[in-house]
């Protein structure tokens, strides 16, 4: 009997299992919570969820145009300009997508050629690797360091030294998952001096848009002189309104990048959740007061979980932004093996994270065998448990 021929593509060869599927279910299994994957446990503003079930209840739901329903691009339009100041067409330089992963699958599938480069900030969202490679491309990772001080920060000079003939786009993300850096005005300046010297696309992840804490602020690299034209900007509703279950995303940018985007963006759903849709247009409409209350919950989430890292003997690195710490076993664990960490935690502690070291490019994962991450978008008691039995492991 002839044996079948490995059916995975060699694109995606060394990818795994999720990490986070193998943590939610050691969660299930122990009845540890869950502080691994970011999820609020808590539902986002009444006039959104209203909205949605209404469009539900009034027959709103068939597919809507590929491009997405003329209120939310208008919506995110009016978002863009009333927080960023910058201009988008609703029409042709706004591209509703199935969550912002779906506009990131876009922007690279539809962008990158085979053996394009891709500058990458890592600790990275995993989603990037795989959408780079599924594109026949690859990372030039740029390693995310904590500083003297106590955020991350990045080597100017890695940046510049991963730059070759073969780079097309550089991929950020601000504010920061894992980290919690958020790319300051420098940084970004930086970044953006590179892109415009190699004549560099810009995809920008921003979902963390509207979640930064203390003095941080947002800046989209799109409102630095001369990025404009080269940035594609991406964005979604799941973490500025705790719907993360209904995947509304989009991407802005000018129309030609946009185009690129949707060429390979009608490839994968053409389009769907109609009446969420309607739903955050909604959301994108609150007034400011909500915007800003949904950040200092978050940082007194943060705050509160915080000390009790500390006195379980880790080293949490204070976030500036997103839903995750992350921080240092070492202190505590001398052999630094967040992995052997994250799968005895549950059941020794009754709480469970995310190990780092599965976040860095393979050739730099030495960089984060001693990180973990933990979110704290959760409800303040499943915070307080937690913090409680952080405090009990100790």
């Amino acid at each position: 009997m002839v044996t079948p021929r490995e059916p995975l593509a060699h694109r995606l060869q060394g990818f795994g299992a999720s990490i986070f599927a193998e943590m939610t279910a050691l969660a299930v299994s122990t009845g540890a919570i869950n502080l691994g994957q970011g999820f609020p446990d808590y539902d986002g503003p009444r006039d959104v969820l209203d909205e949605a079930i209404r469009n539900v209840a009034e027959g709103n739901n068939q597919y809507p145009p590929g491009i997405g329903v003329p209120a939310l691009r208008e919506a995110i339009a009016h978002h863009q300009k009333r927080f960023w100041n910058l201009s988008y067409d609703p029409d042709s330089e706004v591209l509703v997508t199935m969550g912002a992963t779906e506009a990131l699958a876009g922007a690279l599938l539809g962008i990158l050629n085979t053996n394009d480069e891709v500058v990458v900030f890592e600790p990275l969202f995993d989603t990037y690797a795989g959408c780079v490679a599924l594109a026949g491309a690859h990372l030039s990772p740029v390693t995310l360091q904590p500083q003297s001080d106590g955020r991350y920060g990045f080597d100017a000079d890695q940046l510049r030294n991963v730059i070759t003939p073969n780079t097309r786009m550089i991929l950020l993300n601000s504010p920061h998952n894992p980290t919690g850096m958020v790319f300051t005005r420098d940084e970004l300046q930086l970044v953006a001096d590179i892109a415009i010297e190699h004549n560099l696309i810009v995809v920008s992840d921003e979902v963390y848009e509207h979640l930064t804490f203390d003095s941080a602020v947002h800046i989209p690299i799109a409102t630095l002189p001369g990025m404009y034209e080269r940035t594609i900007t991406i964005s979604s509703g799941g973490k500025s309104f705790n719907t993360t279950g209904w995947k509304i995303g989009w991407a802005c940018a000018p129309a030609a990048l946009l185009n690129a985007t949707r060429m390979a963006k009608q490839l994968f759903t053409f389009a769907g959740g109609t009446p969420f849709q309607s739903a955050i247009a909604v959301g994108l409409q609150l007034p400011d007061a909500y915007f800003e209350q949904l950040a200092a919950d978050l940082q007194r989430k943060r705050d509160m979980l915080l000390p009790a890292l500390r006195d379980a003997g880790l080293q949490p690195i204070t976030p500036e932004g997103t839903y995750f710490i992350t921080a240092d076993i070492r202190e505590r664990f001398p052999h630094g093996d967040s992995m052997q960490f994250c799968r005895a935690l549950p059941a020794q502690c009754g709480v469970v994270a995310i190990p780092g070291g599965v976040l860095y490019d393979p050739r730099h994962s030495e960089e984060g065998k001693h990180i973990v991450r933990f979110a704290f978008c959760k409800q303040d008691d499943t915070i307080k448990e937690a913090s409680q039995r952080l405090r009990s492991w100790a």
